[in-house]
């Protein structure tokens, strides 16, 4: 297989003009070209046989208009104390990738699936002339991920069929990714004397003379935002003739909250309940690919015992995942027994989650470089009851559905899409495996543990609705054998042998005493936590968290018990301080519910990310919707949709 180093010096040699600079930092193949040579160069990348980049994962922009600019020193007003921010942890190697002399940067992530190696492009643009060519005619995924970068930042894409605002409305003015965009600014929408917007014009009906004398009509039909069937607020306008689907638009950005906005005022770690909300139905999984995003940034590798628990969690992600996306399809055709036996077992699991993260749906249990706390004593057992009861209801749940006549005769041959499409859209995950292709980054791009562990990836041959049914239960069969054999193997966590061996004393008692100098009474004495942070004290820290001091809190009885304790979490938690990477980039994917889930974190150095973006995988499905639909009936709208599985959340961040 080709190494990094050929990949670059190989385009360099395929397009010697095109190419102005190239490195490799963290693992991560990055080339720098000239924006006349975008479409050659990716027209190489994809056609070339060295280099067969069939996906297109990725387009976005960083605004390096503040770049490199230090935050002013932390301020606290109420005491009138002035400290320095905490230095930045230096990289063994310094990122050779910053920018030159212009403002933007677009980037492209590009992966071959034949190959398995990937590569980034960079490719600068100037404020005043902040334009590229499309790359829609090589791959389609490029059209909705140019139009979101055109509605962030205002680069325009030349050639691109249908360049109009995606999260934003029409109306919003400016673009809110740029550096300079007054975050305080009111829109025309918003607020007070907001203007009212236009309605949606509604397209007469189209009239056409058929057979004979009949007359046929063509009629819109809006579905949604709000609509039971759509699984959040998202509006398909469609054009039918008859109940013939002829024309489908989507409109998304409902729901858009500003996730990466938000990622670049809030501290590494602060990101972190932001996470959880992307896919809520499944949160571990992402809080799994930041945390792992941040931590190549920072050459950090955790210990084996929180791999494993990374691991065991995001397979009860993956299982609680699938079962709501099977439970909700079946239900919308029907059979709404198969719903409740599903969401009993997902109740199952959701109870494992609140047992260990103290939460079910907003966990935010990992930290960057290690997670919130180790497994409860009992955790295996009640694991093991678990996954038992979700294998019953898996049995219960395939023979209602899977000889069903109704059930299968409304997902077989319906919302087709075939491998070659479906990688041309970008999509990954259960949706492209059901068209054949066995593409999964835990074992594709394996990461974390899961190279450790016999697993299969089940494919389909039609790619239609009901194979994507047939993939999705087989995938929950393989994650409950991932989590029984990372159960079974497993490295052992503490002794429960408190090395203090003192007279416990609870945490808030132990404050007070302190404050007064009654150091008789705290003398040899341990801090007893709140419940809430169990698994977080000293005897698990070895375990769940790496040794470095300037990124993990400290134990939690150290944080209440001792001075150092107490110093390492305040520079570590209050503004101004925080983890500081290196100035550099990463991207990290992860194999989410959906397919591939990619975290690109780029740092300047300072405690906050300069720029967070999030590949969310169920927006390049999403973005092929009216090829899914068109041609369709009326009522196979609702099984294609349903297998989309769409998260709110995930799709407009």
């Amino acid at each position: 297989m080709m190494t990094n180093a050929d990949l670059t010096a190989l385009l360099k040699e395929r397009c010697p003009d095109a190419v102005r600079a190239a490195h490799s930092w963290r693992g991560d193949q990055t080339a720098r070209i000239n924006r006349e040579s975008l479409v050659k160069v990716a027209r190489t990348l994809k056609e070339d046989p060295a280099f067969q980049m069939d996906f297109l994962m990725d387009v976005t922009a960083v605004d390096y208009l503040t770049f490199g600019q230090r935050p002013p020193r932390a301020f606290f007003p109420s005491s009138g104390v002035d400290v320095a921010p905490a230095p930045e942890i230096p990289a063994d190697t310094p990122w050779p990738g910053g920018p030159e002399k212009e403002r933007f940067v677009v980037v492209y992530h590009f992966y071959s699936s034949s190959l398995r190696h990937r590569i980034r492009l960079h490719v600068p643009v100037e404020e005043k002339a902040a334009e590229l060519d499309s790359l829609t005619s090589l791959w389609p995924a490029a059209n909705w991920l140019e139009r979101e970068v055109w509605d962030m930042y205002g680069i325009r894409f030349k050639g691109h069929p249908n360049l109009k605002r995606i999260l934003m409305y029409e109306e919003f003015i400016g673009h809110p990714l740029r550096k300079d965009y007054p975050v305080n600014q009111r829109q025309p929408l918003a607020g007070p004397g907001a203007v009212k917007r236009s309605a949606t014009p509604s397209a007469p009906a189209a009239h056409s003379k058929g057979s004979g004398d009949l007359e046929t009509r063509e009629m819109l039909l809006n579905v949604g935002p709000a609509h039971p069937a759509m699984h959040g607020i998202i509006r398909l306008v469609l054009k039918l003739q008859g109940e013939r689907v002829k024309e489908v638009d989507v409109e998304i950005g409902y729901l858009h909250r500003g996730f990466e906005k938000m990622a670049e005022v809030v501290d590494y770690n602060g990101v972190m309940p932001y996470t959880d909300r992307l896919n809520y139905v499944s949160p571990l999984i992402n809080n799994m690919g930041y945390s792992m995003a941040v931590e190549k940034l920072l050459g950090l590798n955790v210990p084996e015992r929180c791999h494993y628990i990374r691991v065991i969690m995001s397979e009860i992600s993956r299982l609680s995942d699938h079962l709501t996306c099977v439970g909700a399809s079946a239900m919308e055709l029907g059979a709404f027994s198969v719903f409740l036996y599903l969401i009993k077992a997902r109740e199952f699991l959701w109870e494992l989650v609140e047992m260990v993260t103290g939460a079910r749906l907003t966990i935010s249990y990992c930290r960057v470089g290690g997670v919130k706390g180790d497994l409860p004593e009992d955790f295996e057992d009640r694991c093991q009851k678990a996954l038992e009861e979700t294998k019953k209801v898996l049995k219960e749940a395939d023979a209602l559905l899977t000889r069903n006549r109704i059930f299968v005769d409304r997902m077989s041959g319906t919302g087709v899409i075939s491998a070659q499409e479906a990688i041309a859209y970008g999509i990954t995950g259960p949706f492209l495996r059901a068209s054949g292709t066995p593409y999964d980054v835990r074992k594709d791009c394996p990461y974390s543990v899961y190279d450790r562990f016999d697993f299969d990836v089940p494919v389909g041959a039609k790619g239609d609705n009901l194979d994507r049914y047939y993939v999705r239960m087989e995938e929950m069969r393989q994650s409950i054998r991932i989590i029984e054999a990372a159960l079974k193997t497993i490295p052992p966590g503490p002794v429960l042998v408190d090395p203090e061996t003192g007279r416990p004393m609870a945490a808030a008692e132990m404050v007070d005493s302190a404050k007064i100098g009654d150091i008789p009474v705290i003398a040899r004495a341990v801090a007893v936590t709140d419940p809430t942070l169990g698994g977080s004290a000293r005897p698990q820290h070895l375990g769940i968290a790496v040794e470095e001091k300037r990124v993990v809190l400290p134990p939690k009885e150290d944080t209440y018990g001792n001075i150092e304790g107490l110093m390492r979490h305040f520079k570590l938690v209050m503004q101004g301080h925080g983890v500081r990477p290196p100035k550099g980039e990463s991207y990290f994917p992860v194999e989410g519910a959906n397919g591939e889930l990619g975290f690109y974190v780029v740092s300047d150095g300072s405690e906050c990310a300069y720029r967070v973006r999030v590949r969310p995988p169920c927006f390049a499905i999403m973005s092929a919707l009216p090829r899914l639909l068109t041609g369709d009936m009326l009522a196979d709208v609702v099984p294609t949709f349903g297998s989309v599985n769409m998260i709110g959340g995930e799709l407009d961040r």
